[in-house]
């Protein structure tokens, strides 16, 4: 393989070095000349359409649950509102309203 020098230019002209195999690079370098695009501009539009194509990935939020996990939710038979107005009761602490 042959490491290349990339000037990678969003938003900011950054460069690094990057191991392409051979025959990828061949292949770039020869996109660019047909293209009459620097091959700085072929691998920075390779990049920005593997990127773009990639969907989003959705936050995980971590398992934090604690306890037995088939026992039963001791929080099920409130509604929220009923555990929203019971904030310190249901902990067996007094609740603290805020001085506003």
């Amino acid at each position: 393989m042959l490491p290349i020098l990339v000037d990678v230019a969003y938003p900011v002209v950054m460069k690094t070095t990057l191991d392409i195999h051979d025959e990828l690079l061949a292949r770039a370098k020869r996109h660019a000349k047909e293209t009459g695009q620097p091959l700085r501009a072929v691998v920075e539009d390779g990049l920005r359409q593997l990127i773009d194509a990639a969907p989003p990935r959705a936050y995980e939020l971590p398992d934090l649950r604690m306890g037995d996990a088939e026992a039963p939710d001791p929080l099920a038979t409130y509604s929220w509102p009923e555990l929203r107005d019971s904030h310190g009761r249901l902990s067996g602490t007094d609740a603290v309203e805020p001085d506003w």
